[in-house]
């Protein structure tokens, strides 16, 4: 059998609205185009590891409503494996509302919806392949005791999991352990290790200090300047490409698709991280979420050589 990756995650639609300015509090303000896209941080890793070459599994909890359907038409269409999607009978699909400013910088709110109904006893029918995955990819838009109990039945068979941190929160030291990799961006970084992250230096300090509570690979991600890998035997920063970047909705989602993707392939580490930068910076020249991912063809074609 093929090997997978398994993503246990949120699916929302996006609501984004392209402004001059991100709007202060009780500030109203005239926006430009209106888009209305699919995205939610699980199902926007799912989109992503898929479109670069992997058998995808998706778990996650939809609403019985449009939203939900649409969602669960999209994923069938990228051909990814929905076998193990709960539909909700009480709670609406996630729905995110995004503003993106014309620095393509981002503010979110998101109504979770079903996805803050994604329990334990939603992934019964799942155990099975989710112990047979070659990585299992999680991030932090359904509730915490889900990904526990997923990291944990992950761990106990063997199974590699990786942890996006986001949206940011304390983790206990128990679930942190059950981590074989973490991918936290600066924000996410600061909260996890309790000190400032401001520079180089703190960078490093805030990934030694997360490795300490037992995860054994932690890979920073910084936006434009790339990511910084912790583990063992590697102590490194992996720069980026340049480019002229519209909207960043997502970046990291893709980030963490690719990286899988490459981890899947058996790409040395640094070599999979610069893969997943790449990615990310393909993403940030288009609009939306999940449409921004790159196909495989695609990513090839940009990260060959410049003469």
């Amino acid at each position: 059998m093929k090997p997978s990756i398994v993503v246990i995650g949120s699916s929302n639609t996006d609501m984004v609205i392209k402004t001059h300015h991100l709007p202060l509090p009780g500030e109203t303000i005239l926006g430009g185009n209106f888009l209305m896209n699919a995205g939610g941080k699980g199902a926007n890793q799912a989109v992503a590891a898929k479109r670069l070459g992997a058998d995808v599994i998706f778990i996650c909890k939809k609403g019985n409503d449009i939203f939900g359907e649409q969602a669960l038409k999209g994923f069938n269409e990228e051909g990814i494996n929905t076998a193990y999607i709960v539909t909700d009978p009480s709670n609406p699909s996630g729905i995110a509302l995004i503003t993106v400013d014309e620095n393509a910088e981002n503010c979110i709110v998101v109504a979770s919806g079903a996805n803050a109904n994604l329990m334990p006893m939603d992934l019964s029918d799942a155990k099975e392949t989710i112990c047979s995955a070659a990585i299992v990819l999680m991030q932090l838009e359904i509730p915490i005791q889900t990904v526990n109990f997923a990291a944990a039945l992950a761990r106990q068979n063997g199974i590699k999991v990786i942890l996006n941190p986001a949206p940011a929160c304390q983790l206990t030291e128990n679930l942190l352990q059950n981590i074989w990799m973490i991918t936290p961006n600066e924000n996410e970084a600061e909260i996890l290790a309790g000190i400032p992250v401001t520079d180089e230096a703190t960078v490093e300090a805030a990934a030694t200090i997360i490795r300490n509570k037992g995860v054994e690979n932690v890979i920073i991600t910084l936006g434009s300047k790339g990511a910084f890998v912790l583990t063992k035997d590697i102590r490194k920063f992996v720069a980026a490409p340049e480019v002229k970047a519209i909207d960043t909705t997502a970046a990291g989602d893709v980030f963490n698709g690719a990286l899988a993707v490459a981890l899947l392939e058996d790409m040395p580490l640094i070599e999979a991280v610069s893969f997943a930068c790449h990615a990310a910076a393909i993403s940030v020249t288009r609009m939306g979420a999940q449409c921004s991912s790159p196909y495989r063809k695609h990513l090839m074609l940009f990260m060959e050589p410049r003469s």
